[in-house]
């Protein structure tokens, strides 16, 4: 078997079998495979796509290209997944609501990188939480807590590493077929029983149309069930930051208030709506019913009190949580508004870059961002503004960047000078 002839097979748009997929799979995790030929096949892939018989194939050999994660002694096991945005908290107050209800969260997450904000990173910003346990004290953890969450490594489908690390630099990033493996290649090496995705669209999202990001949880959801997992999918907007609170400590404090009850709004929509949906399909029982007891573990104030057993059991200061002291940028600004006028929408990937410029992301993997950093927006979509209306607050470190984020935020508002009529649809579809 040759690597040219699978190049060419594919660049006239033939069907590849489950052998070639494998052969390229393993030749270029292993370094047999130099990237130009790899860096082709992307292309090809771009250009003439794949079926769901290929896209499976390329997933599973991705999968298996490294480390699996065993679930198989903990009952009841699940995850869930986003593609990325701005203000997007779901994991923090998903995980713990899920918890108390029955539902194991073995969970590996990642970083921010530009202007999507990373569950790791958030954690991270509370003193003293370890984001690195060993195997065994990993699934200790979740037998007695729950929840674990900690960084994905290394091992776990390093096929998909090398390739999405080739993609980035050969314009070969956007596929459907290449995402779809790329994304589920590492959700199913971690090993739940149960996935859920939340597949974002708008400008804060990879994908910018709905009907975009349902044709990539369509086809998610079928490479998971043809894996035999239980899967399902909401695809949600991104056209307007999810949460309030933007950037990584914020972002904690933001999910703390919502578990404590305090306050509601887009972002505690998504994550009841995701743990319902998580609990309905672990679980096997009515919607309606998943519904009720994640609303009720949240109101009764056990889904807090999970989440400060969780943060406890990884080293976290709860005293930080408790006595509402975590750290913020020391730096302030008040954003305000220039004219009247109603907001009718954002470019929410700039109000994440406005973000980054404090100090909260990452332009490139090896940055460290600064977890105090941040904003906290004072509007929501539809709302009437007037001339010297608070907009945001702005949190960083370094007073210098102040400015550069204020105009990076306030070039991302949209205004018009009536209400505007038709605003994206918060869960435009949930597939199951």
């Amino acid at each position: 078997m040759r690597m040219f002839d699978i190049i060419a097979k594919k660049r006239h748009g033939e069907k590849l079998t489950d052998g070639e997929i494998k052969f390229f799979v393993d030749g270029y995790t292993h370094g047999d495979i130099p990237d130009y030929q790899a860096s082709a096949l992307c292309m090809a892939i771009c250009c003439r796509g794949m079926d769901e018989e290929e896209c499976s194939a390329l997933t599973y050999h991705m999968m298996n290209s490294g480390d699996t994660v065993d679930l198989s002694a903990l009952p009841c096991t699940a995850d869930k997944h986003s593609t990325g945005g701005v203000g997007d908290l779901t994991s923090l107050v998903v995980a713990p609501t899920l918890a108390t209800l029955g539902v194991n969260i073995a969970k590996m997450s990642g970083r921010g990188l530009g202007h999507t904000g990373g569950t790791i990173d958030k954690l991270e910003s509370i003193p003293g939480f370890c984001t690195s346990l060993t195997g065994e004290q990993f699934m200790k953890q979740v037998s007695e807590i729950g929840v674990a969450i900690i960084g994905q490594t290394a091992d776990l489908a390093p096929a998909d590493k090398k390739l999405y690390a080739l993609r980035d630099v050969t314009a070969t990033v956007e596929s459907l077929p290449l995402i779809a493996s790329s994304i589920m290649s590492k959700k199913l090496a971690a090993g739940a029983e149960t996935i859920v995705l939340d597949v974002k669209y708008g400008s804060g999202a990879f994908m910018k149309t709905a009907e975009d990001a349902v044709e990539l949880a369509e086809a998610m959801v079928k490479i998971g069930r043809d894996m035999g997992r239980r899967m399902g999918a909401l695809v949600t907007s991104m056209e307007f930051p999810l949460g309030r609170k933007i950037g990584n400590t914020l972002e904690v404090i933001e999910a703390v208030e919502i578990l404590r009850g305090e306050i509601g709004g887009d972002a505690k929509t998504v994550c009841v709506n995701l743990a319902a949906n998580i609990l309905s399909l672990a679980k096997g029982i009515e919607i309606d019913d998943a519904f009720a007891a994640v609303n009720e573990a949240i109101d009764s104030g056990k889904a807090y009190e999970k989440f400060l057993a969780w943060i406890a059991a990884q080293g976290g200061d709860i005293s930080y949580i408790i006595e509402n002291r975590l750290p913020v940028g020391k730096f302030t600004r008040e954003v305000v508004a220039a004219c009247d006028g109603y907001v009718c929408g954002m470019d929410t990937e700039r109000v994440g870059l406005a973000s980054c410029i404090l100090g909260a992301g990452r332009v490139t993997k090896d940055d460290e961002p600064d977890l105090t950093a941040g904003l906290v927006l004072h509007i929501d979509l539809g709302e009437k503004l007037t001339v010297g209306q608070k907009i945001a607050t702005l949190y960083t470190s370094d007073s210098g960047k102040l400015e550069s984020a204020e105009e990076m935020l306030i070039s991302s508002l949209k205004l018009s000078e009536t209400v505007p009529e038709n605003t994206p649809k918060l869960i435009y579809k949930i597939i199951r």
